[in-house]
Formats: C-alpha cells, sequence, structure tokens
C-alpha cells in the first residue's frame, strides 16, 4: 500500500479514490453556485488536515476510551436538541463561531470506534449480547429521530445490524428483530412527521403527486436521465441550473452531476467508491485484531448504506429520506465525518503494514 513518511505517513491509496470524488463533487458544485463551491474547498481542507491528524494517532487512543466517546456523543445529541438551530422544522444544527455543525454527522465516525470497542469486549455470541449491543445503539437512534432526522436514524440502524450480522450473531436472532420490527411498522407510523409519510406514500405510488410530494423524485429521475451518455457538459444542466431539481447540491447532487456528466461521470463516481470500498474490505481480511475486524466492516457499511440510499433516493427506487452522498454531497459536516472515518481506516491500514515490516524482520 503504497505510504511516504513523515504526517504524510498514510495509506495513499485508499485516498486516491476519495480525492477521485471529490473533484467531481467540485465540479458540479462549481456548476451550481460557486458560493457552495468555495465553502466546500475550504471544508475540504480542514477534512483533510483531520484525515492526516487521525491517520497518524494509533487507533487503540480511541478504542480506550469508547466509554466516554459514547457518553459525550449522547450528551452531544442531547444539547442539540435543546440548543440547537431550528430549520425547516428540524432541530439538527449548532452554531459555532458561525459555523454550523451537524453532529449526526460529526459523531459517526467515534460511535463507530466506541460501538466496535464494545463489540470486541464481548465474550459471547449470545442472545444476550446481541440485544445488549442493540440498546447501545437504541438511544443514539431516538435521539437522532427526535430531531427529527430519519435518514441518519435509519444509517445508524441499519450499519449497526449489517455490523453484527458480519460479527457472526446467529441469523434467528436477525429474524426474530426483523419480525418484531414487522409488527411494530403501525406503531411507528404514528410516530412518522406527516412529510416522512408522504415520502413513504409517493414512494409506492411515484404519480400520486407530481407536483407536490412526487416532485423531487419525478424531477431527479429527469436530470439522471437526460444527462445521456456524455451529459449536457459543465454548468449546462437544465434541471439542476433552473432550479427545477430541489437540493441540488445535498441530497440530489448524484442527479445534478449526472445530467452534467452523463453516464460516464456516473460510471467514474460508482466506480471510485467500488474501489474504495474493496480497499476497505481488504483492510477487513487482513485484520487480525477484533476491533480493527469489526471497525473497518462497520466503515464498509457505513459508506456503502448511505451510498447506496443517496442513489436509490436519485433514481426512485429509494423513498426519499434525507442522505448525503459521502464525499461528493454539499455540507462541511458530513465531509468532515468521512475524512476520519478514513483517517481511522488509514491509522489502522497503517499499523498492519507496519506489523508485516516487523515480521518480515
Amino acid at each position: 500500500m503504497g505510504r511516504s513518511g513523515g504526517i504524510f505517513n498514510i495509506d495513499w491509496s485508499i485516498l486516491i479514490p476519495v480525492l477521485i470524488l471529490v473533484v467531481l463533487s467540485l465540479a458540479t458544485l462549481f456548476s451550481v453556485n460557486t458560493v457552495y463551491f468555495k465553502s466546500q474547498l475550504f471544508y475540504l481542507i480542514i477534512s483533510f488536515f483531520a484525515f492526516i491528524f487521525f491517520s497518524n494517532v494509533d487507533y487503540r487512543v480511541f478504542q480506550s476510551y469508547k466509554g466516554l466517546i459514547y457518553i459525550v456523543s449522547i450528551l452531544t445529541l442531547l444539547i442539540v436538541l435543546f440548543l440547537g438551530i431550528e430549520s425547516r422544522g428540524a432541530v439538527r444544527w449548532i452554531d459555532i463561531f458561525g459555523i454550523r455543525i451537524q453532529f449526526s454527522e460529526i459523531l459517526k465516525p467515534f460511535l463507530a470506534v466506541s460501538f466496535s470497542s464494545f463489540l470486541a469486549n464481548l465474550k459471547n455470541l449470545s442472545l444476550k449480547s446481541f440485544f445488549y449491543a442493540l440498546f447501545i445503539i437504541f438511544p443514539i437512534v431516538i435521539l437522532v429521530e427526535i430531531q427529527p432526522d430519519l435518514g441518519n436514524a435509519l444509517i445508524y440502524v441499519i450499519v449497526a445490524f449489517f455490523t453484527l450480522l458480519a460479527f457472526g450473531f446467529s441469523y434467528l436472532w436477525f429474524l426474530l428483530v426483523s419480525f418484531l420490527g414487522i409488527l411494530s411498522l403501525p406503531f411507528i407510523w404514528n410516530f412518522l412527521h406527516d412529510y416522512q409519510k408522504q415520502r413513504v406514500l409517493t414512494f409506492l405510488n411515484p404519480s400520486r403527486d407530481p407536483l407536490g410530494s412526487s416532485y423531487n423524485t419525478i424531477q431527479s429521475v429527469m436530470a439522471v436521465g437526460s444527462g445521456m451518455f456524455f451529459g449536457k457538459g459543465l454548468g449546462e444542466g437544465t434541471q439542476s441550473l433552473l432550479k427545477f431539481l430541489p437540493e441540488r447540491h445535498t441530497d440530489f447532487i448524484f442527479a445534478t452531476l449526472s445530467e452534467e456528466f452523463g453516464f460516464v461521470g456516473s460510471l467514474i463516481l460508482i466506480l471510485s467508491f467500488v474501489f474504495l470500498l474493496y480497499k476497505i474490505f481488504q483492510i477487513f481480511l487482513n485484520s487480525d485484531e477484533k476491533f480493527c475486524k469489526i471497525f473497518s466492516s462497520c466503515a464498509f457499511f457505513l459508506i456503502l448504506v448511505q451510498f447506496f440510499i443517496n442513489i436509490g433516493m436519485n433514481v426512485g427506487i429509494v423513498p426519499i429520506v434525507g442522505v448525503t452522498l459521502p464525499f461528493v454531497s454539499y455540507g462541511g459536516s458530513s465531509l468532515l465525518a468521512n475524512f476520519i472515518l478514513l483517517g481511522f481506516l488509514s491509522s489502522i491500514s497503517k499499523s498492519l503494514k507496519d506489523k508485516d515490516t516487523l515480521e518480515i524482520r
């Protein structure tokens, strides 16, 4: 895994596909609005330094503070509910020195460390251990959903489930929880906000309200399809530039990118994600420590689930739940969180390389 010395002693192979994604992101944001471009470039610089920092800090340092990370995460989410800024009916952000921070995003890599550490310390794979693991993630999911942030709440749940499955828990436990989840759907439905219910109904019948709840999905699918093979060109996307496509720089940036860069641009983006996931999977396979295996699987699913949901939203096969596309969607909190996650992975990869060097000697 190509490396160099000093502070840049990092796993460059895991960074290369991300740099391709970032370039695609900046090009798309530049065509949408130069203000978004400049802001994202600023966030990118901060995120890159964060990546360098976490790449060069031994991941075991954070692993040893799993309990503190978990408690601070819960307290932070509580603070957001009471002191956060309300926007579009949701309280998800805290304003710090004029910068809005979304902690449900920022906390993802740290909670992945904490969750993986708790799992690594489990003595068995019993039903009791399984529900203990679910109990750990439950308060986080509830606090995020209360904001409300259904998208991130779903991500926490799905990623936790897949991580537990990869960890080796019995399929019977998953079937049991899934069955209980299906039985509780009518109960959960009553707690959804009206706009969330509309999104589900729109997904089931996209043509039910083409100028209302179905509008976003219809415009997104049109933008993706209109890009054809090579796209309309940078700054030439009619759906996005004429603002027919809502949230064209965040949730629907893939549709914007597809319209301007076509199938070729979309393919480059998808292949970059595939290569990134492949490199993370390699870290999983090469890891001997239980924590490293769990964390790398958690990181793998964290990126995969967000990728699948966001692309699915853009092409109309997944309900709109407000999930960003990692490293591509506009937003400093999401970008920083993903680069920190990448930093932890690079730190683990570095330790594997160092171990191989010692064994050769």
